[in-house]
């Protein structure tokens, strides 16, 4: 709490609960904490995440980002805030694609910010609409925090791509409503098929994408990891020969890109799991479920209970760190009072989604003030009635988990 309280990094933080916790309880050798940071990472599953951020990043260097823009923008043009609408929607599509929140906002953000603006809409509508529509990157499959969440739970990577289908059309929907609605009054462009048709013909093999990675996985035909090495030489292929928007060249600089994300992220995740390991062997889970049940008894105060400190720690942790570090702790408690693993897991990442959005830490918050330009304080404000659309959908996805777990055959 104190390093957190002098905002050290995370991995600092996590460093150092580490060491303490394998002194304390780990028969004082640190040279476990060197064994479970090996065994953490030797996991075949954690190959799918740099493959998704290097399939996600050459989508957003080459044409596919701008090219599904422009199926959403024809697709939408004739309704009056047809642009807006198309903004959210081209969230949702490159979502599923990306895999990641900050790369959904910047490859879509960075085309519709500027014809948000020439349209005419206010700029604190469009700061609103993109930052939060980039949150969606992190639900709608293929998403990196859900295969951190599988990977720390031992739950099914497919099968939590597939629970977050519906809750991310549905937060989509929502926001995509609401973009409608106070924008109801600017005047709808001329619809046109030849327009939408052009559209579509462009942007074909861009939308074929999302179909061949949830069929895949839905039908079992290839793993989590499998599908990312699909997601890669599918986009290196539409973007080096078919759109011819990259070089081979090109590729050397976005690989240091994403592996110098991965040299941030991973040794979290190594340290994160080597405490997990530490706290199952103790039976911190269990002896946390039995806590929290003489606290309540009832399901509904758990889940209201659950709810409120994830999006309290969403506020000061990023979520692959909160997900990491709270997924093997709440997994008992929560499975205690009948609660599916998929489901919570759902339930934590929209909450987290949210976290993207809540100063002082949220990442989209500080990613647009950089990309856009414009305060920080002027953002979060833009971002507020956003954060209340989701916070409606998380309270329904909560309490009917059906929602979530709908399309899962067990």
């Amino acid at each position: 709490m104190l390093l957190v309280a002098l905002r050290q990094n995370v991995i600092v933080i996590l460093l150092a609960a580490a060491g303490y916790v394998h002194m304390v309880w780990g028969e004082g050798r640190l040279t476990y904490l060197a064994e479970d940071l090996w065994i953490s990472l030797d996991n075949g599953i954690l190959l799918a995440i740099p493959m998704f951020l290097l399939a996600g990043s050459i989508m957003t260097r080459g044409a596919i980002a701008r090219r599904l823009i422009g199926i959403a923008t024809a697709a939408t043009s004739g309704l009056p805030g047809g642009l807006a609408v198309a903004a959210i929607v081209s969230c949702a599509i490159f979502s599923a694609i990306s895999g990641s929140s900050p790369v959904t906002m910047l490859a879509v953000g960075g085309i519709m910010y500027p014809a948000l603006l020439a349209a005419g809409y206010s700029k604190k509508f469009s700061l609103g609409a993109l930052t939060s529509g980039g949150t969606l990157g992190i639900v709608i499959p293929p998403s990196i925090p859900l295969i951190l969440y599988g990977i720390v739970t031992e739950n099914s990577i497919a099968d939590l791509f597939v629970a977050g289908v519906i809750p991310g059309l549905l937060i989509a929907l929502v926001l995509a409503i609401y973009s409608y609605w106070v924008n109801r009054w600017m005047p709808a462009q001329s619809f046109s098929w030849m327009r939408l048709l052009d559209a579509m013909r462009g942007g074909l093999w861009a939308l074929f994408l999302p179909i061949v990675l949830l069929g895949g996985i839905y039908s079992g035909y290839f793993s989590a990891t499998e599908s990312a090495a699909v997601s890669l030489v599918y986009a290196l292929i539409v973007e080096t020969c078919i759109h011819r928007e990259l070089k081979l060249r090109d590729f050397y600089g976005i690989a240091v890109e994403t592996a110098t994300l991965l040299g941030m992220l991973f040794p979290i995740v190594a340290v994160a799991l080597s405490i997990k390991t530490i706290l199952t062997i103790e039976q911190v889970p269990d002896q946390l479920a039995l806590w929290i049940s003489d606290v309540t008894s009832s399901k509904l105060g758990f889940l209201l209970a659950l709810n409120a400190v994830l999006l309290l720690v969403g506020c000061v942790f990023d979520a692959m760190s909160a997900i990491l570090i709270l997924a093997p702790l709440l997994i008992v408690p929560a499975m205690a009072f009948g609660i599916d693993p998929i489901h919570l897991g759902i339930i934590m990442v929209i909450n987290l989604e949210i976290g993207f959005l809540t100063p002082p830490v949220g990442l989209n918050l500080i990613v647009a003030m950089t990309a856009f330009k414009e305060r920080f304080l002027l953002i979060c404000q833009a971002v507020l009635p956003f954060i209340g659309m989701i916070l409606a959908v998380l309270m329904l996805i909560t309490f009917v988990p059906a929602l979530s777990l709908f399309l899962i055959s067990r």
